[in-house]
């Protein structure tokens, strides 16, 4: 362990093996996003830079690896981490354009679902894939309460964690 309190794999130290308490928790809130939402498909919190961070994809978890293989490499989630970075690089360069300040939310509403994308405040975003029938309203309340509560335990040392978590299960 180092003088930071976290191991020589560069992750915080918890006594035991696995994510830190707030990787944990941070995975907490996003599958309750997921199951407490009616009609989320799928949710993914993406670094800055476009990195898949974490995601919490209910049909990804019902697949077989064969069926993985079929939707990509690492299924839908990786998908809406690119979608969601896409977005949010289009809608930011838009507002730069239109002196609208910072982009706060984006939503795409198609035949066939919906996506949303949220600003985290330290760059991150959450992106949600919706059912065609959601209501909106109600996904983007339980996404705003969402960051509210991740916002702040997002730091640069949890990013760091989650992104080798995601790298390790590659």
């Amino acid at each position: 362990m180092t003088a930071t309190g976290t191991s020589e794999t560069g992750t915080p130290e918890t006594g035991t093996f696995g994510p830190s308490t707030e990787a944990r928790n941070l995975h907490w809130l996003l599958g309750n996003l997921v199951e407490e939402v009616p009609g989320v498909r799928s949710v993914a919190v993406v670094s800055s830079d476009g990195l898949l961070l974490l995601s919490s994809d209910p049909a990804a978890q019902d697949a077989t690896p064969a069926e993985d293989r079929a939707t990509g490499p690492r299924g839908s989630s990786a998908d809406l981490a690119t979608i969601v970075s896409g977005i949010a690089s289009l809608t930011i360069g838009a507002a730069r354009l239109m002196d609208g300040g910072g982009v706060k939310q984006t939503m795409v509403a198609m035949e066939e679902g919906s996506v949303f994308v949220m600003s985290i405040s330290d760059g991150s975003l959450l992106g949600v894939h919706a059912e065609p029938d959601c209501d909106m309203s109600v996904v983007a309340y339980h996404m705003a309460l969402f960051v509210g509560r991740a916002g702040h335990v997002l730091t640069p040392e949890l990013r760091s964690e989650l992104r080798k978590s995601m790298e390790s299960a590659q």
